[in-house]
């Protein structure tokens, strides 16, 4: 107790760190989560922000002082603020985000799930009528995909998975349950990030550290979130490539994006889930745009952008969230589809024009052969040009073609 007094004088917590060392002989382990909860809910309030950050900075140096107390200081958080802003006194910490030793720290292992899940796996196998093999690709599909270094490991997300397993093995999107962070939205927007070009993107170990409010970056901040994850990695210049970990995440995410895009009353959202995929999946083209005609009616004039991303990013916002495999603007050797979207019998593509006609969109796709690469599929081709109607703020006509 005789140096006590020569530490940092109003923190209480050093008195608490000295007395359990001195009663216990035992050096002490401070576990601090959610380190980062005050930075980001002052995004928006720059004075506010950089007020908090200066007394976090002064919080995490003083922590340094009672150095002889502690044994280790574990930090968790969503994102990870720079040294420099942050942890400038508390220089010595050792980042383990994208360490291969600690690959699997924050999930389940294929291994671990087969080895202390089997009762539950076989108990929804057997009611399911899965075999072992479709459903373990069907969990993959949604839960699984996580991968946190240059390591080949992907793992499971444990509240998805959990959830799924308490629920009587239904196969749903629980990731919307644990909250999507607004400033995430915010971040999005502000930056005038692509939404229709988040596959596929490519970082470097740097970006992972550009965490202040003055370079903060949307990419290696989805990826930090969860959002985003490792899809690839090249060890020759260091990068690594992002992408959605599965279908679950892809699904939520593309929801809370579509509430901020539209701004839609809650029916008409309801009854996008409802009929929407059953119009897609009996290749019902009439429903599924008049579907869709409905929920454009319903949003507020000046929320809308004349223009025909607008369009593209929302309704492929819209198949996203119902879980169906919707890829926009995809490339091929004659051009740029709009949109693609797949279904278990049917291959749809969508071509958008905002100052042509639909027949002229339609057009397109045969002129360009859009889907040839689908030809030979032994899936039923539905081609759609559609033309945007500026007055009324709505999808027009739509012409339709079936291979």
């Amino acid at each position: 107790m005789s140096g006590s007094h020569n530490k940092a004088p109003g923190f209480a917590g050093g008195y608490l760190l000295e007395e359990s060392y001195h009663q216990t002989g035992e050096k002490v382990v401070v576990i601090i989560d959610e380190y980062d909860k005050p930075l980001l809910n002052t995004i928006d309030f720059p004075d506010v922000h950089v007020k908090i950050r200066n007394e976090l900075k002064g919080f995490y140096g003083v922590l340094k002082s009672y150095d002889e107390y502690l044994k280790f200081v574990f930090l968790t958080g969503v994102t990870k603020f720079s040294h420099i802003s942050v942890f400038s006194d508390l220089n010595h910490l050792i980042d383990l985000t994208l360490m291969p030793e600690y690959a699997d720290i924050c999930g389940i292992t294929q291994e671990e799930l087969e080895q202390n899940f089997d009762v539950e796996i076989d108990g929804i196998v057997q009611d399911a009528k899965y075999t072992h093999e479709t459903y373990f690709d069907e969990l993959r599909r949604y839960y699984n995909g996580y991968r946190f270094s240059e390591k080949d490991l992907k793992i499971y997300n444990p509240f998805g998975l959990l959830k799924h397993f308490n629920n009587n093995g239904k196969f749903l999107t629980y990731w919307y349950e644990s909250g999507t962070p607004t400033f995430l939205v915010k971040l999005i927007v502000n930056k005038k990030v692509n939404i229709l070009d988040l596959k596929n993107l490519l970082v470097s170990y740097s970006d992972f550290s550009k965490f202040d409010i003055e370079t903060m970056r949307a990419a290696p901040l989805l990826y930090q979130s969860g959002y985003l994850t490792i899809s690839d990695y090249n060890s020759g210049n260091n990068h690594f490539t992002l992408d959605y970990p599965n279908a679950e995440v892809r699904s939520c995410f593309a929801e809370s994006l579509l509430e901020h895009y539209a701004q839609a009353p809650e029916g008409n959202f309801r009854l996008l889930c409802t009929s929407l995929p059953i119009a897609l999946y009996n290749g019902d083209i009439d429903a599924a745009m008049n579907t869709l005609k409905v929920f454009f009616a319903s949003i507020q004039y000046d929320i809308i952008k004349e223009s025909e991303n607008y369009y593209e990013t929302a309704i492929h916002l819209i198949f996203t969230m119902l879980g169906l495999n919707s890829r926009p603007e995809v490339r091929i050797a004659n051009g740029r589809i709009d949109t693609i979207v797949e279904t278990k019998h049917n291959v749809y593509c969508f071509e958008f024009k905002l100052t042509g006609s639909a027949k002229a969109a339609l057009a397109q796709i045969d002129t360009k052969e859009y889907m040839t690469p689908w030809t030979g599929s032994g899936k039923k081709l539905f081609k759609i040009g559609v033309q945007i109607d500026k007055k009324k703020r709505n999808i027009g006509a739509y012409k339709l073609k079936i291979q």
